[in-house]
């Protein structure tokens, strides 16, 4: 019997517990250690201070041009199409079911002509999908621009141990909820790491059609976030944990707006074989 066999035999309540022990409780587990780890030690420190010797009191790609357009340009391609073609999608599935037979004979027939009522029909179906990216990229977004701004967390390139002018502080020490601290700090979580993480809500998309390669996406997702996440560290931009930290964000913002828009148990159905 595989894993999705299993789930389904089991009971509701074991099942509701399995979904929220892999995707809600790992992701704290992730947080706490985490925070113990690189939080309460000096591990983010040590891994800088590695960085800047390797480069001779320089970080290794703190002035390499090429890299700073990767992480600048490229990196924003797969994000941008992706919520880009989300907001697309999302307006144009509002527009088929506008079309009347009786009243619309000669845009409908144009549109047959030119293949594009099937691709309206599909736009159509999928508006929940389509309304979720949306969503759920404007959720990580706005969350990754309080926490920078409520934090103020230098980078390390602009901390004294670094050549820069600014104290090193960690992010819960400079923290106000309902207040933003003085500065211009604005290194915490990584946002490049963020947006690579933010592709993780078309997995949960893939989960709500039950594509059996769902999880390929969220290894790409994964995998994308902390690529573009190494690269900024390797630039003195962040610390070794804004990836991870930036990656828990991105895991239970869109968890929660998946959780509203699809509900547990369709986000838990196992995959259909094709």
């Amino acid at each position: 019997m595989n894993a999705d066999e299993s789930l389904n035999t089991s009971s509701p309540a074991r099942q509701r517990g399995l979904f929220y022990a892999w995707n809600l409780g790992l992701p704290l587990l992730c947080a706490v250690l985490t925070f113990v780890v690189f939080d309460l030690t000096s591990l983010d420190r040590w891994f800088g201070d590695q960085l800047y010797q390797l480069g001779g009191q320089h970080f290794p790609l703190q002035s390499n041009g090429l890299f700073e357009h990767f992480t600048h340009n490229w990196t924003s391609i797969i994000p941008d199409t992706t919520s880009t073609l989300a907001i697309i999608g999302s307006l144009l599935s509002f527009v088929w079911p506008r079309f009347k037979a009786d009243r619309h004979s000669k845009a409908i027939a144009f549109l047959e002509r030119v293949k594009m009522v099937p691709v309206l029909q599909f736009i159509t179906r999928h508006r929940r999908d389509f309304l979720f990216v949306v969503v759920a990229f404007a959720i990580d977004s706005g969350m990754t621009r309080f926490l920078k701004v409520h934090t103020n967390i230098y980078c390390p390139v602009q901390t004294l141990p670094y050549g820069g002018t600014q104290e090193m502080m960690h992010w819960f020490e400079n923290f106000s909820l309902l207040h933003e601290p003085k500065g211009t700090g604005r290194c915490w979580p990584g946002g490049h790491a963020v947006t690579g993480f933010s592709i993780v809500a078309l997995y949960f998309v893939a989960l709500r059609q039950r594509w059996q390669h769902a999880r390929k996406v969220l290894y790409v997702a994964l995998a994308m976030g902390v690529v573009y996440g190494t690269i900024r560290v390797f630039q003195g931009i962040h610390f070794m944990s804004h990836t991870p930290w930036g990656m828990i964000m991105v895991w239970l913002c869109t968890l929660f707006t998946a959780l509203a828009f699809y509900g547990r148990k369709r986000l838990q159905q196992p995959a259909l074989q094709r």
